[in-house]
């Protein structure tokens, strides 16, 4: 107990805290993207891909047991990842207490200098993406247990979902890939030899994300999924 308060009270900590969880959210977006393209498979298929979620491991558990461990688990992933966040800006912030006349920028990427900044806007996207299509409150016409309707009708219907979910995964590209580097320099698994490795994975994660979740959309408007 006194290990895990002294990592959580220290910088070092709360940078590792930050990594582990962001494995384990990189890790369900990876998937949750594979997922989303089983739509290519038709209302169908799509369809019960989503019952599916809602009722592995029975009859051993009751239905959703697992749906609920998974879901409790990135919510837990996500409180611990954004407030470590929130701790080191301020803590940053803190050491500077004094604005820089003159910042020098040479040396920092367009994806470090917007981390923080886009991640709050993937914060903000997941809320709303979770009423958009789990809950459907911010979608009319939301049909329960339709996975396949609903996310054609919100990208057909709602001109304005489209630009709202690109713009989100581009941002969700540029955090994965300053966040899969950092994640693996700050749990010590950069080196010289793995250097190359993990700029490549952060580089494919980074357009391999943003095309996974970005297809979906435009082929809705492209009318490709009706």
């Amino acid at each position: 107990m006194a290990a895990a308060l002294t990592l959580n009270q220290s910088t070092i900590g709360k940078k590792a805290i930050m990594a582990v969880t962001g494995i384990v959210l990189y890790g369900f977006v990876i998937v949750h993207m594979i997922g989303n393209l089983k739509i290519f498979e038709g209302p169908k298929g799509f369809n019960e891909y989503s019952h599916f979620l809602r009722v592995v491991g029975e009859p051993a558990l009751p239905a959703g047991t697992i749906l609920w461990v998974i879901r409790i688990v990135l919510l837990v992933s996500v409180v611990l990842h954004v407030r470590a966040a929130i701790q080191l800006t301020l803590l940053d912030n803190a050491g500077r207490p004094i604005a820089y006349k003159k910042v020098q920028r040479k040396q920092a990427s367009f994806a470090s200098l917007t981390l923080r900044w886009g991640g709050m806007a993937i914060f903000f996207f997941v809320i709303f993406h979770l009423l958009h299509f789990t809950v459907g409150s911010a979608l009319p016409g939301y049909i329960e247990g339709e996975p396949y309707h609903n996310v054609v009708s919100a990208f057909s219907n709602q001109i304005w979902a489209a630009p709202v979910y690109l713009l989100a995964v581009a941002a969700l590209g540029t955090h994965l890939y300053h966040g899969v580097w950092s994640a693996m320099q700050t749990l010590g698994l950069n080196t010289r030899r793995t250097e190359k490795l993990f700029r490549g994975l952060a580089v494919a994660s980074g357009i391999g994300l943003f095309a996974g979740f970005a297809t979906v959309p435009i082929v809705v408007l492209l009318g490709i999924l009706q």
